[in-house]
């Protein structure tokens, strides 16, 4: 450690103290002009420091029982992301989802504290007191026992300075990869929406319904499913999805609907709806809350990326249900225009050649933002050793 420099827990330069909710919440939750900021997990984003507004407020009498904080406290998440800063720009309530460290020293700068806090020193130092929890979260005592390598306050503002002008060019070049993969994607969606909206020579509507089969999934009872791989694997929704391939965690032998190879699968209920999947390998059974598409006389991955351009449509559908939903109608009465059978082949190959140039494009920005935030921490780290220069 560089000369001048101490190390202290964070109690000791901070108060720390946890949130609280007011309940029921719903109850507290107002719209009155008078009303005190209530400060959620989504008012933080996960690039920006502050937290400047809220998107709900409580009555004023949820304030005792409750946490009040003010500007320049510390906000922590102590549960999903755990440890994750931020600095508050307004003033409010925060549930016990939040902790919230308030200067009680002096002894740091403000922006130093954060740098800090958001650096690996810090969250290897989360993680290691989080670990072996059944649910990863800090809570009071972890934190205080959190180690800070504090320099004198000159020295802080050095470091601040040099970094505050490094991050902002960072920032920027991970703004401008992060909008250039949009715009690959946004391009590449708006392709797709011209294949399918043109109606080239040859080409006719078809509705869904006159050249597909819809197979709706059923729920399988607890009893009849099971974890120790007996029978064919068994979705249930969305979450059951990885990048390529279903993640089966679960196995029945008394299957109701199943789903086939080259099916299409199509979240109907819950906040997935609209999401759909290309079955890739053999025989699963599906639960109500997915329907498998078939068809043998399209061309089933043109068929595939026409539906997946139909999210946003199926979210609109079920906009305001309790449990959204979309219904055997709404899918079976889509209508879209196709070629005769030898250039839908040929059109699918061609889309699928430029989705690879896309996902190719998407894992090259990804490694780049990747690496821009690995620079990130190689910068703190030779704040936090006394290198940085």
């Amino acid at each position: 450690m560089s000369q001048g420099w101490k190390t202290v827990s964070l109690d000791e330069i901070c108060d720390i103290a946890r949130g609280g909710s007011p309940r029921p919440i719903k109850e507290f939750i107002t719209d009155a002009a008078d009303g005190v900021n209530w400060i959620k997990i989504g008012d933080a984003t996960a690039s920006n420091k502050y937290i400047y507004k809220t998107k709900q407020k409580i009555k004023r009498e949820g304030i005792q029982r409750s946490r009040f904080v003010k500007a320049g406290d510390f906000l922590l998440s102590n549960s999903m992301s755990f440890g994750r800063p931020y600095i508050m720009k307004t003033s409010g309530c925060i549930h016990d989802g939040w902790l919230v460290l308030s200067d009680k020293s002096g002894a740091f700068n403000q922006d130093y504290l954060y740098y800090f806090l958001g650096s690996n020193a810090a969250y290897k130092q989360f993680d290691e007191l989080a670990a072996g929890s059944t649910v990863r979260n800090l809570n009071i005592g972890l934190v205080k026992r959190v180690k800070v390598l504090l320099p004198a306050l000159p020295e802080q503002q050095r470091i601040v300075s040099i970094l505050d002008k490094a991050f902002k060019s960072i920032d920027q070049a991970i703004a401008n990869t992060e909008k250039n993969l949009a715009n690959a994607r946004e391009l590449f969606e708006s392709y797709l929406n011209n294949v399918f909206t043109q109606k080239g020579e040859g080409w006719v509507e078809v509705s869904l319904s006159d050249v597909c089969q819809l197979i709706s999934g059923q729920h399988i009872d607890s009893k009849d499913y099971n974890i120790i791989e007996k029978g064919i694997g068994y979705l249930t929704g969305p979450s059951d999805f990885g990048l390529i391939n279903p993640v089966v965690s679960k196995w029945t032998e008394h299957p109701k609907r199943t789903a086939l190879l080259n099916d299409i699968l199509v979240t109907v209920k819950g906040s997935g709806v609209g999401k759909a999947n290309l079955m890739t390998h053999g025989e699963l059974a599906i639960s109500r809350q997915l329907m498998a598409i078939r068809s043998n006389e399209v061309n089933i991955k043109l068929l595939y990326r026409f539906i997946k351009t139909r999210y946003s449509y199926f979210q609109s559908l079920a906009n305001g249900a309790a449990i959204p939903g979309i219904s055997r109608p709404d899918v079976l009465g889509l209508t879209l225009s196709l070629p005769k059978r030898s250039l839908q082949n040929e059109l699918a190959i061609k889309i699928d050649s430029i989705a690879n140039e896309v996902d190719n494009l998407d894992e090259v920005y990804k490694k780049k933002i990747f690496s821009l935030n690995e620079l990130k921490q190689s910068l703190l780290q030779k704040a936090f050793s006394g290198q940085l220069s």
